[in-house]
């Protein structure tokens, strides 16, 4: 075992964050115990992020004591993984709009303390300024038009100048007409306005017409 940021690990050919809620399955994903502690392996199939860190993410802003807020947490598939990262002095504000993923959410953040619930629309958010205290890194994985507008209106109102954003673009759901390189530049370039580009990490064959962006606030 090896580690490939700091709380995610390499198991075999596998990618694991170390289970801060022991004998607890998120998505049915796979257990192991080494040295009396457990580990779970992170599907990536299953998360755009995973997929990211397998496909060569050269630096995850994601660590131990993070505040991270998640933009379209869903049924906290990957935000439970870093929950995991941040661990107890860390938490993770999970905001989602539709309500069948909610009860599956709310499950979830019973189980791992550090995940707090947000049923809120990413694209006001102002709407839960009261809830998320701290932020430190903006994820955002929502099927929406316009996926990074709603992520500039998110990091103006809770990054801080150094802070770090990651960004999941979904060409089909902005245009699905647009070649998929076409609508990824259009995203670096409206993104590049206000914020420092790190990189951009193409998620096939685990996601197709998908890249995640590595920002950082300017």
């Amino acid at each position: 075992m090896k580690k490939y940021f700091p709380g995610v690990f390499k198991i075999k050919d596998k990618i694991a964050t170390l289970n801060n809620s022991p004998e607890y399955s998120v998505y049915g994903e796979k257990r192991v115990i080494i040295l009396g502690k457990e580990y779970r392996f992170w599907e990536p199939y299953r998360s755009k992020l995973g997929a990211a860190i397998l496909n060569g993410l050269k630096q995850l802003p994601i660590k131990e004591g993070s505040y991270v807020l998640y933009l379209g947490a869903a049924e906290g598939t990957t935000a439970s993984h870093v929950s995991d990262i941040v661990g107890e002095d860390g938490a993770v504000f999970c905001v989602d709009f539709a309500p069948k993923v909610m009860t599956k959410l709310i499950e979830v953040c019973t189980r791992k303390e550090n995940m707090i619930p947000i049923k809120a629309d990413a694209c006001d958010p102002q709407s839960f300024s009261d809830t998320v205290i701290d932020c430190d890194v903006l994820f955002q994985d929502i099927a929406q038009k316009d996926q990074a507008g709603i992520f500039l209106k998110n990091a103006r109102q809770y990054l801080k100048q150094g802070d770090f954003g990651m960004l999941v673009i979904k060409s089909r759901s902005v245009d699905v007409v647009s070649e998929p390189k076409q609508v990824f530049e259009q995203a670096k370039k409206d993104l590049g306005k206000e914020l420092e580009i790190l990189q951009v990490v193409p998620l096939e064959p685990y996601e197709k017409d998908h890249v995640l962006i590595l920002c950082k606030k300017k």
